[in-house]
């Protein structure tokens, strides 16, 4: 059953992006506000066909959390649904993504439209100076929630942590609080392999980190905040 619920799910879930990212191309030359609130319908439909075709809920904790104010957003990354849910919770959504995802037909657009910044991992000390660049040119505009995944890839569930430092480079130079994410996201949709196991998602926002820590004391505390929330998500086996 899981198979074909699963089966049915990737069917249902590609035909219907295509056709509403179609539908989004004349959105592009609308405000960001229009293209954001577009996505976050699209955010929740899918939300909606997990419920319905693979009994998956979708359960966002810490809602007191959840910032409207420019700021990080700092996610544990376990599967794309990380990125999807975002725009179904955050008013200003915008991602720092590398550069392969904007090859992506209609999503790299997008998710330049929205003010994204796009890194070149080979890049080092320079794609470090030009996101942060980039990141302060957004958030000059106001109603920003930057997201990024710390870890810069996708991560199995219980695998060792492996946190990068561009996450405080923009810390640093951005002088905003760090939100951290975590989730159990990638037991139910793995980061590989279109299986969609029922349960429960959970996204669970965490207390912001305020500004001005020193670096190691900021990574010490994302990483810790991040893994111990996790880590009882996955505990608890939803």
């Amino acid at each position: 059953m899981i198979l074909f619920r699963s089966f049915l799910f990737a069917i249902v879930f590609y035909v219907w992006s295509a056709v509403y990212a179609i539908a989004l191309i004349p959105v592009l030359a609308a405000p960001r506000t229009w293209l954001l609130a577009g996505m976050r319908f699209w955010s929740r439909s899918v939300n909606i066909l997990l419920w319905v075709i693979c009994r998956i809920r979708v359960e966002i904790r810490g809602k007191e959390h959840v910032p409207s104010a420019d700021v990080l957003i700092a996610s544990k990354h376990q599967t794309m649904f990380d990125v999807f849910v975002q725009f179904g919770v955050l008013k200003g959504a915008l991602f720092v993504l590398k550069k392969e995802l904007m090859i992506i037909p209609i999503f790299g657009w997008i998710a330049l439209r929205i003010g994204s910044i796009v890194v070149d991992r080979d890049g080092q000390a320079t794609a470090l100076r030009d996101m942060v660049r980039r990141a302060q040119e957004q958030f000059r505009l106001g109603d920003r929630q930057l997201v990024i995944f710390p870890e810069g890839t996708r991560k199995t569930p219980g695998a060792p942590p492996d946190y990068k430092p561009g996450v405080a480079g923009l810390y640093r130079e951005l002088g905003v609080a760090v939100h951290p994410v975590a989730t159990n996201a990638g037991v139910h949709w793995p980061a590989r392999g279109f299986l969609r196991r029922p349960g429960v998602v959970v996204y669970e926002f965490l207390e912001p980190i305020p500004p001005g820590l020193k670096r190691a004391e900021f990574m010490r505390l994302l990483e810790e905040r991040i893994e111990t929330a996790t880590n009882r998500l996955l505990a608890d086996g939803l």
